[in-house]
């Protein structure tokens, strides 16, 4: 029996019922299914039609070819503004085509048009304040999370935890070794170009040194825990948002703020200072071994300008800087992963925006506490 809808406006509700062989095979003698969805789409335009039922009492076999069809039927329905019942689809049927009618359309298969500068400025203007309480919404889940923590009821898993530590910390020792010790260099031999003016090339270890541990090694960790760690967190989670694990986490009654976001944010927020921290060694070795080696400095000597223009003080304030970088980094992570779409480009442009959205972060932070503590005098 070859496939075929029965449509009938019952009352202001329409029923589809669907009969017959509904699958690849059935339809290859040139019964083709747009044609019966078309009859379905003209008659959602009847006047006074405010809901669309579908059944199949008439079923004889059917494959994906069914859903998929009753699926452009029901998004059609839905984008008319009238109710949907797949109540009386056999079983299985109505499940799966309720999952399906959740999952927005993948952004690849919309019809994307050419917008012109203005348009696409006001379009961006308009979309800010939703943003805002997007991200606003996000905090507050963050913040609960961690109320939920230190009450002793997050649902998370301690190894996800010290995997976080392990990938934030000690798997980034060689890229943070190298930029750090590259950098010493460079501020020790572009100082030493002026200093060398005035005879005073010893006072290239207090500025490298200076300049490491208030701000330099802060910023430059960072920047690359940004470009490697928070793009990894937008990359994982926005990989599970595809694969809808988040969406299984959910129906466990696990908190995906709880077992996702909250091990990430408490490892990047403790990882980050102690990462300055061996930044700020390598600094100083890199402006070490150009003080020594080119510009032939005491080791002694060099040394003992460092530490005398030291202080503690300088080297808590980057600290600071550290832990707030490990927590803005985190937060773009994870939020672009959390609200990242169901395909690949949609990933894509997560990890995207996670990067860019830290630098943008750690740069405007940096700004910020530089002028308090300037104000303060410190």
């Amino acid at each position: 029996m070859q496939a075929s809808f029965d449509i009938r406006n019952e009352r202001g509700t329409l029923s589809i019922s669907a009969s017959g062989c509904w699958e690849r095979g059935g339809l290859s003698s040139g019964v083709s299914a747009g044609p019966l969805m078309d009859a379905a789409f003209k008659a959602m335009e009847e006047p006074g039609v405010a809901a669309v039922s579908f059944s199949a009492p008439a079923l004889e076999s059917w494959d994906s070819l069914l859903l998929a069809a009753l699926n452009a039927i029901a998004r059609e329905a839905v984008k008319r503004g009238l109710a949907v019942h797949a109540g009386s689809l056999p079983e299985g049927m109505g499940p799966m085509l309720d999952m399906a009618l959740a999952i927005p359309p993948s952004d690849q298969a919309r019809t994307q048009r050419d917008e012109g500068f203005f348009e696409g400025v006001g379009g961006k203007v308009l979309a800010l304040p939703g943003v805002i309480r997007d991200v606003l919404e996000f905090l507050g889940e963050v913040t609960q999370s961690m109320a939920r923590f230190f009450s002793g009821r997050a649902s998370f898993s301690r190894r996800d935890l010290w995997n976080v530590f392990r990938e934030c910390g000690v798997d980034a020792l060689p890229i943070v070794t190298l930029t750090s010790l590259l950098l010493g260099l460079i501020l020790a031999f572009v100082s030493s170009m002026q200093l060398k003016l005035f005879g005073a090339e010893v006072y290239v270890a207090s500025l490298v040194g200076v300049s490491m541990v208030r701000v330099m090694a802060p910023v430059l960790t960072g920047i690359v825990l940004a470009g490697r760690t928070g793009a990894s967190f937008a990359a994982v989670i926005g990989s599970m948002q595809v694969n809808e694990e988040v969406d299984a986490l959910t129906g466990f009654g696990i908190s995906p703020m709880d077992f996702l976001v909250l091990p990430r944010v408490l490892g990047l927020a403790i990882m980050t200072p102690l990462l300055t921290i061996y930044s700020n060694i390598a600094g100083i070795t890199g402006g070490f071994l150009v003080g020594v080696l080119m510009l032939g400095i005491t080791p002694a000597a060099y040394l003992a300008n460092t530490l005398s223009f030291m202080t503690m003080g300088y080297v808590w304030i980057g600290l600071l800087h550290a832990f707030v970088f490990g927590i803005l980094i985190a937060l773009c992570g994870c939020y672009q992963g959390m609200r990242s779409g169901r395909n690949a480009s949609a990933v894509g442009r997560a990890t995207t925006s996670a990067v860019v959205n830290s630098i943008v972060g750690i740069i405007i932070a940096t700004s910020i506490i530089t002028i308090i503590f300037t104000v303060v005098d410190l």
